[in-house]
């Protein structure tokens, strides 16, 4: 199937999203597709903040959790990310899903989730992640693979009876979207792309379709 049959196919298997009117709505269908086509790891989004220089800096991270307050993930608050948003308080994401030819791009103000969400959440990691939370001085140099090892089995001897507590320094945080754009690949690169911005005072969405 060449191309342009192929992208002929996905048209008429998807309803025409430049019409949608809610982005979170529209998240929420491409999302699910995304889960059923995507080989590895459909919650991947690129995480992009700067830092005190104001040089850009982009790295992926996991979609843990998202409703309308906004788009969560979770990390080292001292790591370069976490050091990074609380200087700006701000970021940006992108979905890009190859199988489905689609991205996302968002955009908003950061916050912390709370320490009973971040709770929560840690309690439900695999132990092993959980003693490596610990073992990691996140973005800090390490002088080898085996010392860092070495923190893991100091961890895993400290806590082979019971639950592993989340560290005081792990936690989450929720990108509140001010601005989506969704783009939908198209034969000859004549793409589809729609921008919602948010109106604060209006509590409204506004909707723009953009040249590819």
């Amino acid at each position: 199937m060449n191309k342009t049959h192929f992208m002929e196919h996905q048209n008429q298997l998807t309803p025409d999203f430049t019409a949608a009117d809610d982005p979170f709505g529209l998240f929420e269908a491409w999302f699910a597709e995304a889960v059923k086509t995507e080989p590895n790891d459909p919650n991947a989004m690129a995480l992009a903040t700067v830092d005190a220089t104001g040089m850009p800096d982009v790295r992926m991270v996991l979609l843990k959790g998202h409703d309308r307050n906004g788009f969560v993930f979770y990390s080292h608050v001292a790591s370069a990310k976490g050091r990074e948003i609380a200087a700006t308080a701000k970021a940006a994401l992108l979905f890009h899903w190859k199988s489905l030819r689609r991205q996302i791009r968002i955009r908003g103000p950061v916050t912390m989730v709370t320490d009973t969400e971040a709770d929560e959440y840690f309690a439900t990691r695999p132990k092993q992640a959980q003693l490596g939370a610990w073992a990691s001085k996140q973005s800090q140099p390490l002088e080898s693979r085996f010392a860092f090892e070495q923190a893991i089995a100091k961890m895993a001897a400290k806590h082979v009876i019971g639950t592993v507590p989340r560290p005081p320094g792990w936690s989450g945080f929720c990108i509140a979207p001010i601005q989506f754009e969704f783009w939908h690949d198209r034969p000859f690169r004549l793409h589809d792309r729609i921008v919602f911005d948010r109106d604060p005072s209006a509590d409204a969405w506004t909707k723009t379709r953009l040249y590819p």
